[in-house]
Order: C-alpha cells, then sequence, then structure tokens
C-alpha cells in the first residue's frame, strides 16, 4: 500500500524537518514548502496530496490564505499550525474548511496521532454504502443507524463512537486511542467522558449493546 503524501508547510526548517522526521518514522511521505506561495504551486501539481501540515505566520501567503485558495479546489484535509492561540484565529481556520488546529509548542507525538486521526475521519466520510455486523447497520452517507431494521436514533459522537467501534472490530482500544480518534485531541481530564457515551450506545443498541466489552483498567473492544 503506498504511504500517504502529507504537504508540510512552514518558512521555519527546522520545525519543517521536526515534522517531517515524525512523520517518516510513521511510514508516511512528506513534501516541504517554505511559503505559501510554493504551497499552493507544489499542490496543484501534485493531485495525490493526502493532507496538508499547514503554519499560519509565513511570506508570501500566509496560511489562512492558502487554505483559503486550496479550499476553491479541494477538500484534502488541512491541520493548522500556529503560534497564537486566540479562539478568533481559530474560529478563522475552521471557518475556511480547517480540520486541525494545533497550537505551538506542541508534541509531535501527539501532531502524528491527530494526523492518523484526521485521515482516518477524512477516509470514514469518503465511506460509501452500509457497515453491516451482526444485526447493526450503518449508512455512513445518511448518518443512519439500524438495529435488526429498526432505526435507532444517535448523536453525532455517538455514530462516530460506533463507527470507529465497527472499523476496529476485535481491538482493544484504550480510552486514550478512542479519544484521539473519535474526539480528536489529546484529553488532559478524567475518561468519563467516553463511559458516559459507551453506557448511552449500549443502551440504545439494547441487545446489541453487549458486543461493547469493557476491558477493565483499560478501555473497550467491539466484539461479536
Amino acid at each position: 500500500m503506498e504511504a500517504t503524501k502529507i504537504l508540510v508547510v512552514d518558512d521555519e526548517s527546522r520545525m519543517r524537518k521536526l515534522v517531517k522526521d515524525y512523520l517518516i518514522r510513521s511510514k508516511y511521505s512528506v513534501i516541504e514548502a517554505s511559503d505559501g506561495e510554493e504551497a499552493v504551486d507544489i499542490f496543484m501539481s501534485n493531485k495525490d496530496i493526502g493532507l496538508i501540515i499547514l503554519d499560519v505566520m509565513m511570506p508570501k501567503l500566509d496560511g489562512y490564505q492558502v487554505a483559503s485558495e486550496i479550499r476553491r479546489f479541494s477538500q484534502v484535509p488541512i491541520i493548522m499550525l500556529t503560534a497564537k492561540s486566540d479562539e478568533r484565529d481559530e474560529l478563522k481556520g475552521f471557518e475556511l474548511g480547517v480540520d486541525e488546529y494545533i497550537t505551538k509548542p506542541f508534541s509531535p507525538k501527539i501532531l502524528v496521532a491527530r494526523v492518523e486521526a484526521v485521515l482516518r475521519r477524512s477516509m470514514s466520510d469518503k465511506a460509501e454504502g452500509t457497515m453491516s455486523v451482526e444485526g447493526i447497520e450503518m449508512d455512513i452517507a445518511a448518518h443512519i443507524v439500524k438495529v435488526d431494521g429498526n432505526v435507532v436514533e444517535l448523536s453525532y459522537k455517538e455514530f462516530e463512537l460506533l463507527n470507529y467501534f465497527l472499523l476496529n472490530q476485535g481491538v482493544a482500544l484504550s480510552r486514550e486511542k478512542i479519544l484521539n480518534n473519535v474526539w480528536n485531541y489529546d484529553y488532559f481530564g478524567d475518561a468519563r467522558t467516553i463511559d458516559t457515551h459507551v453506557k448511552k450506545l449500549r443502551s440504545k443498541l439494547g441487545d446489541r449493546g453487549d458486543y461493547i466489552k469493557t476491558i477493565w483498567g483499560m478501555g473497550y473492544k467491539f466484539e461479536v
């Protein structure tokens, strides 16, 4: 399987190297750009780029301008890096269609986890048709879940959580891994938010909720 190609855009060469080294270590292919104009040119000439990691403060074109230009042609996932922590700056990025926002300084390992989460979510969003497991049917595009033929109303996060469980059947999932992939951020509080969502999801799935097994002291596993 060909490695996902990631475009890393930052005017600081040391930052590009740091990010590149960690991404290559995680088996991704990396292309670099040192300013906004170069980033747009590279993206337009490489149609197989799977994700962009984009700094905000850059010469020629800043990150917002780059994101705006790319969104005219593509919905490729974009993760923005910035030294700013102002809520208004984050909102501006999300309004442009940015998928994630990471404030410097950051842990390279967390960045890689975010990359994996965004790519997983992107692939899930592109999934067509239904996923069916022992009486549970998920129509990804229509955002509908049926249990034994009956429609079950799930919240957005409950739907994402069930989707993640179905995509990882038989895999023991820690609470941290679930948070990074379903909630898409590193969580510094306790993990009761997951336990609460799992409890509600089990209840709504009825007898099929027993497929979600608790792994004491670790997390959960979806197993038929």
